[in-house]
């Protein structure tokens, strides 16, 4: 500002000191010129008098040496007869001189009796005034006399001109700063901070008053948006899925701490390009094709967990601002879904077997096909596979009531005394095949729903007998440690590969379906097994080698009460069946 207050007085001292030369100039000239004119007139009407009575004598006498400095040199006199014939002049002899007849000046005041005119030289640096009058014996005498033109005299006089309006931009410079600082200097000072407590000029204080209601408005603003971002920070900080807002070009505007430990960041990549954050191309792709058409999902897989990002764009008046991108973690929904699926078709596959094996011996029966001996068998046959559907049926809705948290009443149960009677149950079955069942440890007691837990043993026991080896052993300890109680079934049996220790809980599964299948089980046994831990909030552990045996440790807490199990992928025993 100070620069323009500057600029704009040296250029109004220049244009004033121009201005005032071009006016002082003219007026003098006028002014001196119209008295040169006037003196003209005068000495001419002198001369004219002089020359009607002396005629040629005076105007001899006037060039004479004697009168040099009587008569002025600048005028010149010449006498013009009536037929333009110069019949005298002062500065040069008149039988020299070409016709003054057409001369303008002479030839009105033959007609008028009086004229003039002015005739510039060549280089219009100079012009002579001319005064002509008609003398009553029929001639004209006229005077004339030569002038600088403006041109010249600015020419003459350029240098002086020049020094003053070099002094005078130098001082209006000089002073054009020093106003400008004076005029510039309460406006540095002003404290905008505090716009209505400065001392100003008055005609700043509706700007100040403006400027202070503004600073108000601006102020409470600020703490609105400081309280919503406070607000979507505490939001977006406890959430669980991730948060990530983006810019129209794909930078990163906000990140919540979700978001940030999915992808391994920090606070330090706002600001930054998204692909500094997640280098997947599925991922630019994504962002790219929901800033695009509005909306984007894809699935990926992060530090072991599958997540589904689901990626908006965000419009504001028409145009695209941006892109929210929501990151929710479907590893349950997807293990969840993965198991539904699994055990929709097992379970079609385990009820299409035995249906198949009773339809076709009924058909047999039905069409008299099956000798008279063999139908005992046949109708065996058909009560074996009968019971096994049966027995399938039950296991699916008793894992059915177990995910739905449907039990009986609680109570005290013993666990060596459960045991006991397990074994008791199990011991014949048992004996047949050469394994002898043992039952170790101390009375220990929970609560918890005893048909369940009862359930859980025998499932466990059943397994470990099916599965053992002639002449082995299958022994059931209970014991107790701290707050919980563990009970172990430990076996001699052929063992479970490292490969399959993982997915032996899985629903139907078997590493060896042949024998499986042969030992009649449902493949549902060890599923219940974990449900049912879980359901007392219990843990399962699993120490096996193949050809070495088992051993199946069920821990339970003494004192915590019971509630629905999870179907959850995150345990260490998952859901499924035995070995």
């Amino acid at each position: 500002m100070s620069r323009k207050i500057f600029r704009s007085a040296v250029a109004t001292a220049a244009a004033v000191l121009l201005a005032s030369l071009v006016i002082i100039l003219g007026c003098l000239y006028d002014y001196f010129g119209a008295v040169q004119a006037s003196q003209l007139k005068d000495e001419l009407r002198l001369a004219a008098y002089a020359v009607e009575e002396s005629g040629q004598n005076y105007l001899e006498r006037m060039t004479a040496q004697d009168y040099r400095y009587a008569w002025t040199p600048e005028y010149r006199l010449t006498w013009i007869a009536s037929d333009g014939t110069v019949l005298f002049d002062t500065d040069e002899p008149a039988e020299g001189m070409e016709n003054h007849g057409n001369r303008t000046e002479v030839r009105e005041a033959f007609a008028k009796g009086e004229s003039s005119s002015v005739r510039y030289s060549d280089t219009w640096a100079e012009r002579t005034l001319y005064y002509a009058r008609a003398l009553n014996d029929g001639t004209v005498l006229r005077i004339s006399i030569r002038q600088v033109t403006v041109l010249a005299l600015v020419l003459v006089i350029l240098q002086p001109i020049l020094l003053v309006g070099v002094l005078a931009v130098v001082l209006s410079a000089v002073l054009a700063n020093r106003m400008a600082k004076r005029i510039v200097q309460p406006l540095n000072s002003l404290d905008l901070d505090h716009p209505l407590e400065n001392d100003a000029y008055e005609e700043l204080s509706p700007l100040l008053r403006r400027i202070g209601q503004q600073r108000g408005q601006i102020s409470d603003q600020l703490r609105e948006l400081r309280a919503r971002t406070d607000e979507f920070e505490q939001i977006t900080g406890h959430m669980n899925e991730g948060l990530v807002v983006l810019d129209q070009k794909g930078a990163v505007l906000s990140i919540n701490p979700a978001a940030q430990k999915l992808f391994g960041a920090d606070r330090s990549c706002i600001r930054q390009d998204f692909l500094a954050v997640d280098h997947s191309c599925e991922m630019s792709q994504a962002i790219l094709a929901a800033l695009e058409n509005g909306h984007s999902e894809i699935r990926a897989g992060r530090n072991g967990r599958e997540i589904q990002f689901d990626i908006s764009r965000i419009e504001s008046e028409g145009t695209v601002i941006g892109a929210v991108l929501l990151a929710f973690d479907v590893t349950e929904q997807a293990f969840a879904e993965r198991n539904r699926r699994e055990f929709t078709a097992n379970v079609s596959h385990e009820l299409k077997t035995p249906l198949q094996s009773i339809t076709g011996s009924a058909e047999l029966l039905e069409n008299g096909l099956v000798k008279e001996e063999d139908i005992p068998q046949f109708i065996g046959l058909i009560r074996t596979e009968a019971a096994r559907l049966v027995t399938l049926v039950e296991d699916i809705i008793h894992l059915s009531q177990l995910d739905e948290g449907i039990a009986p009443a609680r109570e005290t149960v013993d666990l060596w005394e459960t045991a006991k009677d397990v074994a008791s149950v199990l011991r014949d079955g048992a004996a047949e095949k050469g394994v002898q069942i043992s039952v170790t440890g101390e009375p220990v007691s929970i609560e918890g729903v005893r048909s369940f837990l009862h359930e859980m043993i025998y499932n466990l026991c059943d397994n470990a007998v099916k599965y053992n080896v002639e002449n082995g052993s299958v022994e059931i300890e209970v014991s107790q440690g701290g707050h919980e109680a563990v009970v172990a079934v430990r076996d001699t049996g052929i063992g479970i590969p490292a490969e399959y220790q993982s997915r032996i809980f899985e629903r139907f599964f078997r590493v060896d379906k042949s024998r499986s299948k042969a030992s009649g089980g449902t493949g549902l046994g060890l599923s219940i097994v974990k449900h049912i831990a879980q359901y007392h909030h219990g843990t399962i552990g699993l120490q096996s080698e193949a050809g070495k045996g088992t051993v199946i440790s069920v821990t339970l807490p003494l004192t915590r009460e019971p509630g629905p199990a999870a179907e959850s992928g995150g345990q260490s025993a998952k859901a499924g069946d035995g070995f």
